[in-house]
């Protein structure tokens, strides 16, 4: 039989879209001869649809549009995820589909219910052999604990967390003997080397349960947050069949397989995948949740504060990197029609290059330099408005990064300062309590206004361009507040916040050397710092706080790990650092203080995508209360 799974970008209640896609797919797999296609999970409302899947309508309205689907089934079997609800409870379900009609759903039986997933406030679980009937406009369907079969090939389901479980409980335990094949349609996020967890995954299913496995997943940044890397893979006995290119930046991933289920398969050892390369899935990641949010949100681009700093350069590179990865994908026209950025009908001139190879170039200007600028650059140029917005205590070192790398990458460049605005409010509240603001006496608040006077302007900016205004704190500056509230982290997307700040500086000198981004080579040779003291001060991000690498393991320590204050510096000390116990006590207090008492700020961060194992967002993965005791007696007992 000829079996395919299909990787879907979908938005949440975005009919049009999401039938567009699936009809698309079907269309795709029936010219291709595929018999069976799997498409993934809750791809006919979007997986993101939160709350909504607690209403009444919104199931209706998705069986109702199933009833679309069916008209395109005629010689094929498909599978579509979609929710269905039954007497106040919401399933999250498999239905299949064949020659127009509807055979039946099969029904979620575990729930992810950790990190990003909150599967059990919108969900029942399903009991495991237990079935009903959906009925809708006097039809009826079964509805459950299923097994089907097509053209002779016996299938039965495990949908996404099902297969997470431990091998005596999950569903393809009891479907042993029974199927030949079992399906997964998948909402599995993406994270940093999580591919390699999902195909041992896969693999050692097939092998386990001597079956052949289909797996498909979302693709894109469907809602906001999550990005799903539209992996597919097809294993057998162990045997790796199928598995196709991740983060592609198509509407529809469609990848079959011949699969003769009369014929024996001997099992056999897993072969594992090559290690991966975090920072290259990184990017691709970035670089398509960044595409598909900028589309998704209808605006015209991004606005970004460039202050020649780490986070900003790797702000500014990530839409560089979505420009040339999107590109090379999809070409420039099409990369183009897709954005939804450009006016129709406006073409990108082309003139030969050297050896004779046709170059894209920009007819209006160049950017920073006498050479034409090429078609990425020109897309840059119309996607990408960067401003560095200095005081007297910036620096001649960051200026200069910052102008270097926003021309060398093709965007807008603007370059003001904004120590009047600075001056004014500081003399409006030195009137107002009849005296002088010193750094002595007021250091955090006359950091802060610089950093907040900064805000007004670019939003402005961003308001008049109708773009995406871009804020660049990290993980590690929002674990301990290093940042100011409407100031640095005004924006209304924050890229990296998932993503700490050792592994940003690391990033960058790779995008330098692997990607070709010399003018990285700036920051790259500077100490990250907020440049808000006088400069004589020497401020640096690292002495204000701690070294960044010791940050980042008692973050990960006390929130991925859930270890205890004292447990922590335990585990630290058995490590062994630079730092004596004292400083590791320091270090300890110093983190857990900071992270207490800004919880509300990380309340308040734009929208974030989650790249990593774990993230500090309290929308998506790590909740913790705004008002604490704020480790208190633990701390004193260190």
């Amino acid at each position: 039989m000829r079996i395919a799974g299909a990787a879907l970008n979908q938005t949440p209640i975005d009919w049009a879209n999401n039938l567009r896609n699936i009809e698309a797919a079907i269309a795709q797999a029936k010219a291709a001869g595929v018999e069976l296609l799997c498409l993934p999970e809750l791809c006919l409302t979007g997986y993101g649809c939160e709350d909504l899947f607690l209403s009444d309508w919104m199931p209706e309205a998705a069986l109702a549009h199933l009833q679309t689907v069916r008209a395109w089934t005629h010689g094929i079997c498909v599978v579509v995820g979609l929710p269905v609800r039954l007497h106040t409870r919401t399933y999250n379900t498999a239905a299949v589909l064949r020659d127009g009609e509807i055979l039946g759903f099969a029904a979620k039986q575990f729930l992810a219910n950790d990190g990003v997933h909150y599967e059990t406030r919108f969900f029942a679980p399903w009991v495991a052999g237990e079935t009903t009937t959906a009925q809708w406009e006097g039809q009826e369907w079964p509805l459950g604990d299923l097994v089907f079969e097509h053209k002779g090939v016996r299938f039965g389901f495990e949908i996404c967390e099902d297969a997470w479980r431990p091998d005596d409980v999950r569903p393809a335990c009891r479907l042993v003997g029974r199927v030949d094949l079992i399906v997964n349609p998948s909402a599995s996020h993406f994270a940093m080397s999580k591919t390699d967890v999902r195909y041992q995954l896969v693999m050692k299913a097939s092998r386990t349960f001597n079956c052949t496995y289909l797996y498909a997943n979302l693709l894109g940044n469907e809602s906001g947050r999550i990005i799903f890397d539209g992996e597919i893979l097809v294993a057998r006995n162990g045997h790796l069949l199928l598995r196709n290119q991740l983060l592609s930046f198509k509407e529809v991933d469609l990848e079959w397989i011949d699969v003769d289920f009369g014929a024996e398969l001997a099992p056999t050892e897993i072969v594992p995948l090559p290690a991966p390369d975090e920072y290259k899935e990184l990017n691709q990641a970035m670089s398509l949740g960044l595409f598909d949010y900028l589309r998704k949100s209808r605006t015209r681009g991004f606005v970004l504060s460039l202050s020649g700093g780490a986070d900003s350069s790797f702000c500014a590179v990530a839409v560089a990197e979505m420009v040339r990865l999107g590109v090379l994908e999809l070409g420039v026209e099409e990369f183009k029609r897709r954005s939804g950025c450009f006016p129709e009908g406006e073409k990108v001139v082309t003139q030969a290059g050297a050896g004779g190879t046709a170059e894209q170039v920009v007819q209006d200007a160049s950017v920073g330099s006498q050479q034409p600028a090429t078609a990425n650059q020109q897309l840059v140029r119309q996607l990408l408005t960067c401003a560095y917005q200095g005081t007297v205590n910036s620096s001649d070192d960051t200026f200069n990064s910052a102008k270097e790398l926003a021309e060398s990458i093709g965007a807008r460049f603007h370059n003001w300062d904004i120590d009047d605005e600075v001056a004014g409010y500081v003399g409006t509240i030195q009137g107002a309590l009849g005296r002088e603001l010193t750094w002595k006496i007021d250091d955090l608040a006359l950091q802060n206004i610089q950093a907040r006077v900064r805000a007004p302007g670019i939003w402005l900016l961003a308001n008049v361009l109708n773009c995406l205004l871009i804020t660049t704190s990290n993980r590690s500056e929002a674990s301990v507040g290093y940042c100011t509230m409407d100031g640095d982290t005004a924006g209304s997307i924050s890229p990296i916040a998932g993503v700490d700040k050792d592994f940003v500086k690391k990033w960058l000198r790779w995008a330098e050397t692997e990607l070709g981004y010399a003018a990285l080579r700036h920051v790259n040779a500077l100490q990250p710092t907020a440049e808000l003291r006088p400069l004589e001060d020497k401020q640096t991000d690292e002495r204000d706080l701690m070294p960044y690498a010791l940050l980042n393991r008692i973050e990960r320590l006390a929130f991925y790990d859930r270890l205890s204050p004292r447990q922590v510096l335990t585990t630290l000390e058995g490590e062994g650092t630079d730092f004596d116990q004292e400083q590791l006590k320091t270090y300890v207090r110093r983190f857990y203080n900071l992270w207490s008492r800004n919880q509300w700020k990380r309340e308040r961060y734009a929208p974030s995508f989650h790249l990593d194992d774990y993230n500090v967002d309290p929308r998506s993965w790590l909740r913790f209360p705004i008002l604490s005791g704020g480790f208190a007696a633990e701390l004193a007992a260190l």
